[in-house]
């Protein structure tokens, strides 16, 4: 947040107001949509479904409960992550490492669990959702960070 390395990731539309102003009466429940979307694999194929799709705007869009959203609730979010993150690292070291291992080893093996679970899982919705891939690069930097900071707290806390 203090950086301006995501500043970027999603930039304002141009029309922002209108398209505002055209969906406020539509009043989507919070929720993850996708348009158009067809109501069968059959209308996938169908003609009308290809033109809709062809005149687009195609779009996947999240929908946010109005309002400004307090840090607090997501920040416990994050930190509980985090903390399963760490749990499960933990897992896999105590099971594959001894209790005098080298710090090197704890260091490779708790960051290469964390980094899995930060990262791996954000090339999906590049992959499958067209999520920019600028955003996902970033994403797996920050990742690659996180995983250095877990494996070097293991490596400085595990037992001797």
């Amino acid at each position: 947040m203090a950086s301006p390395w995501h500043k970027n990731d999603y930039p304002k539309l141009v029309n922002e107001d209108a398209v505002t102003a055209a969906m406020h009466p539509l009043a989507f429940p919070p929720g993850d949509y996708s348009f158009p979307r067809p109501a069968s694999m059959a209308d996938m194929k169908s003609p009308a479904f290809m033109e809709r799709l062809n005149r687009g705007p195609n779009v996947i869009m999240t929908v946010l409960p109005n309002g400004y959203r307090p840090m607090g609730p997501i920040f416990v979010q994050w930190f509980v992550y985090l903390l399963f993150v760490s749990a499960l690292a933990a897992h896999v070291a105590a099971r594959g490492l001894p209790a005098n291992a080298p710090g090197a080893y704890v260091f490779h093996e708790t960051a290469l669990v964390t980094f899995g679970a930060y990262a791996l899982g954000l090339w999906q919705l590049s992959i499958w959702y067209g999520r920019s891939w600028s955003i996902t690069l970033k994403s797996t930097v920050d990742a690659a960070i996180y995983a250095v900071i877990t494996g070097l707290v293991f490596q400085l806390m595990w037992p001797r």
